[in-house]
């Protein structure tokens, strides 16, 4: 028998990840400035920008399930509440990441869900989230600009674009701009952002 079936109810983890939003309500947290003062000092700062209630309790959930359970049992249990959720609890699975205890196992699962076609599954693992520039590999990240784009999604919006820019990107960036003029469509305005000759402006530039 598992160690952890022995003091882990697993159905009553699912179901209780499920009632979430009945129990805790969807209201935004409404931190005061103490609360963010402490958040910033502990490095989660704008990690939970925008966070409702729900959120915050399945991400704390998932979170403090990571810390005492074993990869054995903490894969698929994870696995299966992102499979059976909803979307809201699909994003607060996705916006729990980076507080996961061996997060880089589940880098599959997020790469998976920049798949979607639902926006805000998509804005939770692509905005204000840093998991993906932590674990993603280039290309994977990549794409995910690029559908950021393609949904309409800011730029800015992405944590750690600055450090994940690349050739690559900017050639595919560029593929991209050509695609949409030669359809009629617009470019996006924030696609400058991927240019690597802006940085080279900005490392070069004599200060004034």
């Amino acid at each position: 028998m598992d160690e952890t079936s022995t003091w882990f109810d697993r159905d009553r983890f699912l179901s209780a990840f499920t009632a979430a939003a009945r129990a805790l309500g969807k209201a935004s947290l409404g931190l005061g400035a103490d609360e963010r003062d402490a958040l910033e000092a502990a490095g989660f700062g704008g990690a939970i920008d925008g966070w409702r209630l729900d959120e915050l309790g399945r991400a704390a959930m998932i979170a403090l399930a990571s810390r005492n359970l074993p990869a054995s049992g903490l894969d698929p249990l994870l696995g299966a509440c992102y499979q059976q959720g909803d979307s809201r609890e699909r994003q607060a699975i996705l916006r729990a990441l980076p507080f996961v205890t061996g997060a880089e196992r589940f880098a599959p699962l997020a790469v998976d869900a920049c798949r979607t076609n639902e926006l805000p599954v998509f804005e939770a693992i692509a905005c204000e989230n840093p998991y993906p520039a932590a674990y993603f590999p280039d290309l994977n990240f990549n794409q995910m600009v690029l559908k950021a784009m393609f949904m309409g999604v800011a730029l800015a919006r992405i944590v750690g674009l600055e450090r994940r820019r690349s050739s690559e990107l900017a050639r595919m960036a560029e593929d991209f701009a050509s695609e949409r003029r030669a359809a009629g469509r617009s470019v996006p305005a924030d696609i400058g952002l991927l240019s690597l000759e802006l940085e080279h402006e900005r490392a070069t530039r004599i200060p004034e």
